[in-house]
């Protein structure tokens, strides 16, 4: 069987197509930071900024967006880290951001992260003993 050049162009378009398709998300770097959070770029000190399951971040410059970033949720999961067995298998968090993670009052255990995760969440997808990981992430 022989396939004409077109249906070569439109199979090798599809197995393209599905590769991308299967990129669900950006890839970054989370850190995370404990209390005290407050006061936030976002929401000063308003204590319902805080979603109730305390899961909640920093933007860090690369998703910050002049501050468009607040109040913005992202689906954020851990796929590696420098020691294995850091990660948390098929765990992902939902965050809302409440801050700007360069100006946050408490340090991030990171410079540079993509992301600043609450204790809370970053325990969720890792171990909490990490001080940096990769992640995956989508709006």
């Amino acid at each position: 069987m022989t396939i004409s050049h077109s249906q070569f162009i439109v199979f090798l378009s599809l197995t393209i197509f599905s590769f991308f398709n299967l990129c669900h998300g950006d890839v970054g770097i989370a850190a995370q930071y404990a209390p005290p959070y407050t006061p936030t770029a976002c929401y000063e000190s308003d204590p319902t900024q805080f979603p109730t399951s305390n899961l909640f971040a920093a933007a860090g410059d690369g998703i910050w967006d002049n501050g468009a970033s607040c109040g913005r949720q992202y689906l954020v999961s851990c796929i590696s880290a420098t020691e294995a067995g850091t990660c948390n298998p098929d765990q992902a968090v939902r965050v809302k951001i409440v801050d700007y993670a360069p100006n946050a009052l408490s340090q991030p255990s990171s410079a540079g992260a993509t992301i600043v995760l609450s204790q809370t969440a970053f325990e969720t997808i890792a171990n909490p003993s990490a001080i940096v990981i990769n992640i995956e992430f989508q709006q």
